[in-house]
């Protein structure tokens, strides 16, 4: 790392102790800087490829066309020209085979993980492209590396970032990113951004709020997807993601059920 770049991360610490005083004040600050994100993102992703027991990953040639769609949605928001570090993070996708996890996840720097189960549980396009949109806000927004920040305190952040840490410190936070819950702060930005995107494409920009409909109509805790042990479920979560819809004029409303479901169908 250079002198300069450890100067600016040693004087934002300085200025951010001064001005907050103790950790209550980082959960919208962040020191690492954005190619820590893009490396902690590569080395996560290079940990699921090698863990085939625990993410076993649909197979691309057979299942092309189920590849193929997923990623086209992904393509449609990265494009709207809302995305922050759409050139500069990997943005590559890839889909879970397991038919019994409801969830999915988006690394620092770009890496997203579609369960199966997931695709399967949603109704329509929309539902889905309001997800993934809700899991790409996560990486554009740097929320895990925000996260961190918070939870590990400045002193081993500085460490890290001007290379005066141990080896350890930075495989704990790797090994920390898939599992890491977000503040409900961060959960409404992303619900937000989620609605961003969407706005920019033909879909009904509320389509994140389908799904935790989905949710409500199903009652109670049990049986509810794994997204939700990942993802806090503030209240009045829905209202707010069709406000902001409404907020934004979004007008167009395409869901896309039709083709959604053919999908399915392709799925094992």
């Amino acid at each position: 790392m250079n002198n300069y770049l450890k100067i600016s991360i040693i004087s934002a610490a300085i200025l951010l102790l001064i001005s907050c005083g103790t950790q209550s004040g980082l959960s919208g600050f962040n020191l690492f800087p954005v190619s820590q994100d893009q490396q902690l993102g590569l080395q996560v992703n290079n940990q699921i490829l090698n863990d085939k027991s625990q993410y076993p990953l649909l197979d691309e040639v057979k299942y092309k066309p189920v590849y193929d769609y997923v990623r086209n949605i992904t393509n449609k928001l990265l494009n709207t020209g809302k995305v922050t570090y759409k050139d500069d993070f990997a943005w590559e996708v890839r889909i879970i085979d397991d038919a019994q996890t409801q969830n999915a996840f988006c690394t620092p720097g770009g890496y997203i993980y579609v369960y199966t189960g997931l695709i399967k549980y949603l109704d329509s396009e929309d539902q889905l492209a309001g997800v993934m949109g809700h899991e790409i806000a996560h990486a554009a927004l740097r929320h895990s590396t925000r996260q961190m920040t918070k939870s590990y305190g400045v002193q081993t952040l500085l460490e890290l970032a001007t290379g005066g840490s141990s080896g350890g410190t930075l495989s704990q936070l790797t090994q920390n990113v898939v599992g890491l819950s977000f503040s409900r702060g961060h959960e409404t930005e992303a619900d937000a951004h989620s609605v961003i995107y969407l706005c920019e494409t033909d879909y009904n920009a509320a389509g994140a709020a389908g799904f935790f409909e989905k949710i409500t109509a199903a009652g109670g805790s049990s049986g509810q997807p794994t997204f939700l042990s990942t993802h806090p479920n503030p209240e009045n979560r829905v209202a707010k993601i069709k406000a902001k819809a409404q907020e934004l004029g979004c007008t167009n409303g395409k869901t896309y059920a039709e083709r959604y479901n053919k999908i399915k169908t392709m799925i094992p």
